[in-house]
């Protein structure tokens, strides 16, 4: 499928729901595997279909916007960072979730302590090397389970499932952990991403089944 078709078929599909009058529940699942979601063992590959190949020459990683310390980071930089490794679940908007995902990279927080954003910045704006982009609040990132990984598994991460590095951010919908991860921009307002002004939720939250705003 090409990358325009993939678009607008997730895009349909989301009005599709929007008009059906689906809404996000009112109380979250108590479960492990949130409503809607079928567990898999394998781990498909969902994107804008734009994989850029970065040398480690040409990766980098700026972090800006509302901060104290405005930073441009380069491969060596950023591996030079306290090193994390994670096991989290990992769910997909798709309806397919997988258990006991381990990811190793820097941690979000050691990310938001060398920026130092300022009090009036409360959300964080992704932005990738394919040009993808997505919203997610500061508060949300702040969780201990947040990460940029570069590894899965033991093994640098591959370049189908968003090496150099991609954010994880467990208690979401995958879609808020961008792949090819290039920028994080500290904000004082929302401002929505790529899926998001197509009609996915703002705040995505599994255990309410929050998938299109």
């Amino acid at each position: 499928m090409s990358k325009e078709r993939y678009i607008a078929a997730k895009q349909q599909w989301a009005e599709k729901q929007k008009a059906k009058g689906v809404v996000a529940r009112s109380q979250p699942h108590p479960e492990r595997l949130p409503p809607g979601q079928k567990l898999t063992t394998g781990f498909p590959v969902l994107d804008l279909g734009v994989h850029p190949e970065i040398s480690d020459a040409d990766w980098s990683l700026t972090l800006d916007g509302l901060v104290e310390n405005s930073v441009k980071l380069d491969w060596q930089a950023f591996n030079a960072l306290p090193p994390v490794e994670d096991v989290s679940d990992f769910h997909c908007v798709t309806t397919w979730s997988r258990y006991d995902c381990r990811w190793g990279g820097v941690a979000f927080t050691t990310l938001y302590e060398l920026a130092r954003p300022r009090p009036e910045a409360r959300f964080v704006y992704f932005t990738g090397f394919d040009g993808y982009s997505t919203n997610v609040s500061l508060a949300s990132c702040l969780d201990d389970d947040v990460l940029v990984a570069t590894s899965f598994d033991g093994a640098p991460l591959t370049l189908e499932h968003g090496g150099r590095a991609r954010v994880i951010i467990p208690k979401l919908y995958a879609w808020k952990g961008a792949k090819f991860v290039k920028g994080l921009t500290f904000l004082a307002d929302d401002k929505p991403g790529f899926w998001e002004v197509r009609g996915y939720s703002n705040t995505a939250d599994p255990w309410t089944e929050d998938r299109f705003g």
